[in-house]
Parts: C-alpha cells; sequence; structure tokens
C-alpha cells in the first residue's frame, strides 16, 4: 500500500508528487492476526454455530425421510404417515427430496436424515458394495413398486413376435427384477441354481422367442416405448410420462425381495427417535392407506 504527498510547484518534478512508502506490520504480526482469526471461526463452527448431534438421537428432533426429489408417490406417503400416524407416536416426521442414490444414502449413514424409502435390499446391497463407508440396513418393508411389462404395440406378452427388442433397465438389481418378470410371463426361462434375485442375462437357459434386450435407464426406457416392442418396468416413471396404465401388459405382485424398504443408518438404530420410527411404517395405516389413497394407486402398493 502507498501514500501521495503534494510537493510545491516550481520543483522540476513534472509530475508535481512524491511517493512515500507506507509502514507494513512486521510478518509475525500478521500471520498472528491470521492465526487467530482462524481459530476463532474454527471455535465458532464446532463449539457455539452448530449442534453436532443428529436428529436421530435429540429428542423432540423432527426426523426426515429422504427419497428421490420429485417422487410425488413417496413424498404423499411420508406426509400422510406425518400428519396420521408419527404424532400417535410422540414424533415429528417430514419428507426431504435429495438428487440421487449416493447422496440419500450418504445422508442416511452419516444422520443427517433418519432414512428413505426409496429402495429395495438388492438396490441397498449394491449400493453398501460401491460404498463400503457406507453404514445402514432395511428396518422394515413398507410397500411393493408397480412393476411391469409395458408395450405399444401389443395387449399380452404371448404375442411379442420372435426376435422382439425388449428393455430392461441398466442397473444390476433391477435387471434381475425384469428378468424375473419375464419368466413369471412364460417368455424366458432361468437356470434353477442361479440366484434369480441377482439374475443376468448370463442365467437364460430358454429363450424361444429369441428376445433381444437393450439396457435403459428409468426416464430414457419410458421414452423409448414406441420404438421398441416391450419394456419391463417401474409404474410411477410411465404414468409421469402420460403413457395410460393399459400400456402395462402384465404385472403380477412383486415378491418380498423387491418390497420398498424403511432403510436407516446402523449406527442410530437403537436410539429411542429411530426405534419409534420404524414403529410408526409399521403401523397398519400405512397399509390402509397404500390400498385405498389415490395419490398412490396403481403405483406403491401395499404389502
Amino acid at each position: 500500500m502507498t501514500s501521495t504527498t503534494e510537493r510545491p510547484t516550481g520543483s522540476g518534478d513534472p509530475g508535481g508528487f512524491d511517493i512515500k512508502s507506507r509502514r507494513r506490520l512486521p510478518l509475525y504480526i500478521a500471520i498472528g492476526v491470521v492465526v487467530a482469526v482462524v481459530l476463532a471461526f474454527v471455535g465458532w463452527r464446532f463449539w457455539g454455530g452448530s449442534d453436532s448431534k443428529s436428529p436421530n438421537e435429540t429428542a423432540g428432533a423432527t426426523l426426515e425421510i429422504a427419497t428421490a426429489e420429485g417422487n410425488a408417490a413417496e413424498e404423499a406417503l411420508v406426509d400422510f404417515i406425518a400428519e396420521e400416524v408419527a404424532p400417535k407416536y410422540d414424533l415429528k416426521i417430514k419428507f426431504k427430496g435429495l438428487a440421487d442414490s449416493t447422496t440419500i444414502n450418504r445422508a442416511v449413514s452419516d444422520g443427517e436424515v433418519a432414512g428413505t424409502i426409496y429402495q429395495h435390499k438388492l438396490w441397498l446391497g449394491q449400493v453398501l458394495e460401491a460404498n463400503p463407508d457406507f453404514k445402514e440396513e432395511a428396518a422394515t418393508p413398507v410397500f411393493r413398486w408397480g412393476f411391469g411389462i409395458w408395450s405399444d404395440k401389443y395387449t399380452d406378452p404371448a404375442q411379442l413376435p420372435d426376435g422382439a427388442t425388449v428393455s430392461l433397465y441398466s442397473d444390476p438389481a433391477n435387471e434381475a427384477q425384469g428378468l424375473w418378470l419375464l419368466e413369471r410371463a412364460g417368455l424366458i426361462e432361468l437356470n434353477p441354481a442361479a440366484d434369480k434375485w441377482k439374475a443376468t442375462q448370463k442365467d437364460i437357459v430358454s429363450n424361444p422367442k429369441n428376445l433381444q434386450f437393450t439396457l435403459l435407464d428409468f426416464a430414457a426406457q419410458s421414452r423409448a416405448l414406441p420404438d421398441i416392442d416391450a419394456a419391463v418396468g417401474y409404474t410411477e416413471y410411465y404414468l409421469a410420462a402420460d403413457i395410460d396404465i393399459k400400456k402395462q401388459i402384465f404385472a403380477p405382485p412383486a415378491p418380498d425381495e423387491f418390497a420398498g424398504q424403511l432403510t436407516i443408518g446402523t449406527k442410530w438404530k437403537d436410539t429411542e427417535n429411530i426405534k419409534k420410527l420404524v414403529q410408526v411404517f409399521k403401523d397398519p395405516a400405512v397399509q390402509e392407506y397404500l390400498a385405498t389413497d389415490p395419490q398412490v394407486k396403481n403405483i406403491l402398493l401395499p404389502i
């Protein structure tokens, strides 16, 4: 930093100004000031500015249940439970939408949110395998997702022609569920020795119609329906894309392995809040809501 002082006129300097240096603080004093500011911030952050306890272990706290942003049916279910069921257990809960599976599961594991109903056991296993630092577990099944075979061209799986193109989901857990459904429809046969809840196309031992498989993600599959012969997917994505439920041509009840689970952080499972939370989701009123409310009809099915 510098300062300027005016010189008298006629001094012979065309600029008319002298440049003088301002004295600087000694280096050790400047460093000390910086250190003091940092320590003050750290002290505020960890001792004065935040509560290190999770809501899971805080009496009277509002517990958040997270699912994917924009999932209207799951949000409606959580809102119903928050308003009609949780108060009976002296518990406060609310919905929280998060961006993706990894973000949701990290928040559950860390205790930022109390739980999620976003996934079935196989998806949870896939998440934990990919993220070994996550500590979570399935506490109780809550609902079954609507899941079936969809077609723009045919009204029955038996009508699929030889060489038909069929879409499955691109993640391993839901690919296995799709193969299970095709077997139930009589279109393929899986190796009896295979774990059908983890099956892949390599486990197909009979494919009499010579079905050709293409793997797509959730949103892309429903958009591609006019261009393929059939797809195996979740009802919610098709209804969200304004596809008529009549185009779901086969939809038997899903097995327990594919039931949506209340997933909780293992570290918090013995806290009073989480024990109550599990009781809330087991309440019979939850199943009654799933069986009767039009907001979740065809999308979330009772156990």
